[in-house]
């Protein structure tokens, strides 16, 4: 297992996306560039079967980089009984530590409301019954994905909403009932007053940070292609945003993901 923290030790890429072929030139410089640049935990998420393999894959092949496992709403048409032991089998080891990324996307439709609805139920069960924290997709599905959230057991470390697209009365709504709300590289973006609102206004102790990689890069590298090391831009502009020091704002969103994941 590579060993390749050497940075300052402060962030927490709480998602990204490091088993995609974006990365297949270059994947151990990017990696690199992370451990220099001061994460200490990256976790990379799967969307399928296959590509949570490829996540648990990576994961077991540095000792700062955990798995998530899940099929994401638009491969829930690919989701069977079968993959979801085989799934389901991955989380015995160490080094998966939430089940995800599920649950609903109404602004593509690529699988069916149907198949949606019922993948991202019967996974939300899965999790609950292996003791995983989720990581949710919400993208154009608010009310939905807030029923079926609702329908579970809350908790102290029930998930988090990755990507969060809501509006600061949908983040408190999922934080009383157990729920992070993660901020991706968005709350850079010149226009996006919403998730400015909802950065600078939830409580602290229930923020995490992400960078979607290879999706969503922050400014100043908007329309490249995103990494885990950008998330430091994220984090600066939620220190701006709050007028607070950058230093807290990583100390708190690394215990926080430490908390949520069971992170060493």
């Amino acid at each position: 297992m590579k060993k390749v923290n050497s940075g300052v030790n402060m962030l927490i890429d709480t998602h990204s996306h490091m088993d995609m072929q974006d990365f297949d030139k270059d994947r151990s410089e990017v990696i690199q560039r992370a451990a220099d640049g001061g994460l200490t935990h990256i976790i990379t998420v799967g969307i399928d079967l296959k590509s949570s393999l490829a996540a648990l894959k990576l994961a077991e092949s540095y000792d700062f980089i955990y798995a998530a496992v899940g099929y994401h709403p638009h491969h829930a048409r690919d989701c069977n009984e079968q993959g979801l032991q085989e799934l389901a089998g991955m989380t015995s080891g160490p080094k998966v530590v939430a089940w995800g990324e599920i649950g609903l996307d109404f602004y593509r439709n690529l699988s069916s409301l149907d198949q949606q609805f019922k993948t991202f139920h019967s996974q939300l069960e899965m999790a609950q019954d292996l003791n995983l924290p989720v990581i949710i997709h919400d993208r154009g599905a608010h009310d939905d994905t807030l029923a079926g959230l609702r329908k579970m057991r809350k908790g102290e470390r029930k998930g988090v909403i990755h990507c969060f697209s809501g509006d600061t009365h949908m983040a408190m709504a999922l934080i009383e009932m157990g729920y992070y709300i993660s901020i991706p590289g968005v709350v850079t973006f010149k226009n996006a007053s919403q998730i400015k609102e909802v950065a600078s206004s939830i409580p602290l102790d229930r923020l995490l940070i992400e960078t979607d990689a290879p999706f969503l890069a922050p400014v100043p590298k908007r329309g490249k292609r995103n990494e885990p090391l950008f998330v430091t831009f994220t984090a600066q502009e939620i220190a701006r945003i709050r007028n607070t020091e950058f230093e807290e704002i990583a100390m708190q969103t690394s215990e926080n993901a430490k908390f949520l994941f069971d992170l060493p």
